[in-house]
């Protein structure tokens, strides 16, 4: 019995059912705050190293729900189908490894992505803890296909393939710009949490 299985049998009747709802309908719902009612809500939900020391422990969980906003404005389109998709992904997980296994996998993604935030004193978003999604689903339905452009169809892990090239692009690209900074390890956190699971 491995330690996820342990996990499971302790802990799962606290788990969420259908926590990509929640997530992807709570990142609407901060956009739509931030855009018509207070365009300052994100400053309050985003990690903050300094905020957190502060008492607002809630920040450890909702820069998740600012992933709309991390996003320059003329990337909105391809944004909202990034969600859509995101959308498919955590159903696809959720029936697959049933509620507990993918809330464990979304949570340890998280407190991943805490942990180096608050060690290396950088600001975190759910971007490229989306990607780890988009990653447990090209491993566990290579062959399912999706269509690149909405009208060509490709396999999922070609898809992944690329992105986990442009990961690596961006990390040489941060580490050429500041190998001190640490800032290059970001991108790597979440692929963390996958190679955890896999």
């Amino acid at each position: 019995m491995n330690w996820i299985t342990k996990l499971e049998r302790k802990y799962g009747r606290f788990c969420i059912p259908n926590l990509i709802n929640i997530l992807i309908g709570g990142q609407i719902l901060v956009y739509a705050i931030e855009l018509f009612v207070n365009q300052y809500i994100s400053f309050y939900l985003s990690l903050s190293r300094s905020a957190l020391f502060a008492g607002q422990i809630w920040r450890l969980f909702t820069y998740v729900f600012t992933y709309l906003l991390d996003v320059p404005s003329y990337y909105l389109f391809l944004a909202v189908v990034s969600l859509f998709c995101y959308y498919q992904f955590g159903k696809m997980l959720e029936n697959y490894w049933g509620v507990c296994r993918f809330n464990l996998y979304y949570l340890t993604g998280v407190l991943l992505c805490d942990l180096a935030g608050l060690l290396l004193g950088y600001n975190v978003n759910s971007t490229d803890l989306n990607l780890s999604l988009f990653l447990a689903v090209a491993t566990l339905a290579p062959e399912t296909r999706m269509l690149l452009m909405m009208f060509i169809p490709i396999k999922i892990k070609y898809l992944a393939w690329v992105d986990l090239a442009f990961t690596a692009v961006n990390v040489v690209f941060l580490l050429l710009a500041g190998p001190l900074s640490f800032y290059w390890l970001m991108p790597l956190v979440p692929l963390a949490n996958y190679f955890l699971f896999f």
